[in-house]
């Protein structure tokens, strides 16, 4: 069984910065502001936090196969 992967790109769809992040295990992270061009950032619909709408790697309750943050 491969481990849960802590660290995520996240691209800002507006300018296209990115910037590896390490995500939070403990809480969802639904506010980023973009280094770049300081928009900031929230989940797509359906998407609990925005590593899941804007980073390479879903946060870590998705990676585990469970729902994020009470989401079902």
């Amino acid at each position: 069984m491969r481990g849960i992967e802590l660290e995520s790109k996240i691209t800002c769809p507006k300018c296209g910065f990115s910037k590896v992040e390490t995500m939070p295990t403990n809480a969802c992270q639904w506010y980023y502001e973009c280094e770049g061009c300081k928009a900031l950032l929230k989940p797509l619909i359906g998407d609990c936090c925005v590593y899941c709408s804007f980073g390479t790697v879903k946060c870590p309750p998705i990676q585990e196969g469970s729902s994020c943050c009470n989401k079902s």
